[in-house]
């Protein structure tokens, strides 16, 4: 079901599991008075994007327009809106409403709520399917849009070792999971590992690098079950959660915390032209840095 009575809207999408992008010209929904307009100026290329658009996960609804790492200018506020004024540069994520009353919204984890609305290949309240930021413009609800520890890094390539992890990222320890003498010294070192990992890979040896009572926290997503005998958790009593997606808090906590550090991310841009090309080369492991695509310098808007 498309949405009706807004903004036509330029974007790519896919039209089938062969996950081949192109133009496609659809209809945003009309803002409400607690949305935000927004123009979208960069969205990032996510492995999520590549499960979806090939339907690796079964519940690809086509035309796909996919895209959930949003960042543009507000251009457009409802009369209910407060946080936001046009011209404001702002972020969108994984999700873009909650039904706001169930017991996760009342607590603030709109993430796990149960009519949780995605940015794309989701459901709005109105029965239409959600169209992602591979697109010239979304329209969002004002509360879903975001303005001490040693660090190892656990990697397959040791090619990373130097040049990115130690010396220009500043991690204090870097690993080769491949390699069976480095895991074996690292054994039981770990209070915590955040696996973000979206190919198929063990975990049993990533575990055997915690301590007892050690978590470990996937927020990859491989498109085939990740195997986890029990034995591996039992002894230690070590944890395994998965998050998917943070809060409005969490998103909104992590943003501030990088602008007040000086945090930012590498990324590789790219012209939506050479979209399915990243595409293929995310497929195959052919990425060093996220994949960013020039939004507003590829599309022209929709008259």
């Amino acid at each position: 079901m498309e949405q009706a009575g807004g903004k036509m809207t330029l974007g790519w999408a896919a039209r089938d599991a062969s996950g081949h992008l192109s133009t496609y010209i659809f209809s945003r929904r009309a803002p409400g008075d607690d949305d935000v307009t927004i123009k979208v100026l960069f969205c990032g290329v996510c492995h999520t994007d590549l499960h979806v658009i090939k339907n690796e996960w079964g519940n690809a609804m086509y035309p796909v327009v996919p895209g959930h790492e949003v960042v543009g200018i507000v251009t457009d506020v409802g009369r209910s809106v407060t946080k936001f004024k046009a011209g404001d540069t702002v972020g969108v994520g994984y999700f873009v409403d909650s039904c706001r009353t169930c017991e996760s919204c009342s607590t603030g984890h709109e993430n796990y709520c149960p009519q949780l609305v995605l940015a794309s290949n989701g459901a709005g309240f109105d029965g239409a399917t959600t169209r992602g930021g591979f697109s010239d413009v979304v329209v969002v609800r004002q509360d879903y849009v975001a303005f001490g520890m040693k660090v190892t890094v656990i990697s397959s390539s040791p090619g990373k070792r130097e040049e990115e992890a130690l010396d220009r990222l500043g991690a204090d320890a870097f690993l080769v999971s491949r390699d069976p003498e480095e895991m074996k010294a690292a054994a039981g070192t770990m209070d915590g590992i955040i696996d973000t990992v979206s190919a198929g890979h063990p975990i049993v040896p990533l575990l055997e690098l915690l301590k007892p009572m050690g978590q470990m926290v996937v927020v990859g997503a491989p498109s085939k079950p990740l195997e986890l005998p029990a034995f591996a958790i039992i002894a230690g009593g070590k944890r395994v959660a998965g998050n998917g997606v943070g809060s409005i808090a969490d998103c909104q906590a992590m943003l501030d915390f990088a602008a007040d550090h000086g945090i930012t991310a590498d990324v590789e841009v790219i012209l939506m032209s050479y979209v399915n090309t990243a595409i293929e080369r995310l497929e195959r492991n052919d990425v060093r840095y996220r994949f960013v695509v020039d939004v507003a310098g590829s599309l022209a808007p929709v008259a």
